[in-house]
């Protein structure tokens, strides 16, 4: 799956990296649906991913994809057969989230260091960001959307610095998705 399918601007994509990405794109689109369909798109995207980030060392990107197929399975089980039902996050919830989630990528960061890892805060960030934005999509909650956002755009920077263009052209898009889903999700919400 290493083999290149084509090159743009001096970057070569692989096999691996296309597929993953296509899959990927579908079960992020999915998701902004409310579809329970969503979850093995997003759990075979995650398996291709885990291998195309363990082999960019990029050791958080490819850890998170375990805790993404997990969540495929969990979301899968527990969303209702006709989908997401949105509600939003009490005030004390949000800041808990919000809270864990600084703690957990500042105790995250240094052991990446020591690991040698190609990225370590923002690897820590898009780690511990995605983790909490899945959580709260199984969860079916509206801050999920506004969540992933932020750990997109942070996603497109990193991998773009990285010189992961193919990728960081799918975070933009999914930065793009997170816009709509969060609208989608809300409007749901206020009917």
């Amino acid at each position: 799956m290493s083999s290149i399918v084509f090159s743009a601007w001096e970057y070569e994509v692989s096999y691996l990296e296309l597929i993953a990405a296509v899959t990927s794109l579908i079960g992020v689109w999915l998701g902004t649906t409310g579809k329970r369909i969503t979850w093995p798109w997003w759990a075979i995207s995650s398996a291709l991913y885990m291998v195309f980030f363990y082999q960019a060392e990029l050791f958080a990107s490819a850890g998170l994809q375990i805790v993404f197929i997990i969540a495929a399975f969990w979301g899968w089980r527990d969303w209702a057969p006709t989908g997401a039902l949105p509600g939003f996050l009490d005030k004390r919830h949000r800041l808990q989230w919000a809270g864990a989630t600084l703690v957990a990528v500042s105790l995250l960061t240094p052991v990446l260091s020591r690991l040698g890892a190609a990225a370590t805060w923002s690897d820590a960030f898009l780690l511990i960001g995605s983790l909490v934005a899945q959580i709260l999509m199984v969860y079916e909650k509206v801050e999920s959307w506004s969540l992933w956002l932020i750990v997109d755009a942070a996603g497109t920077i990193e991998y773009a610095y990285y010189g992961y263009w193919f990728t960081a052209l799918l975070y933009g898009v999914f930065t793009g998705i997170a816009l709509v889903g969060w609208k989608r999700w809300y409007d749901i919400n206020s009917n």
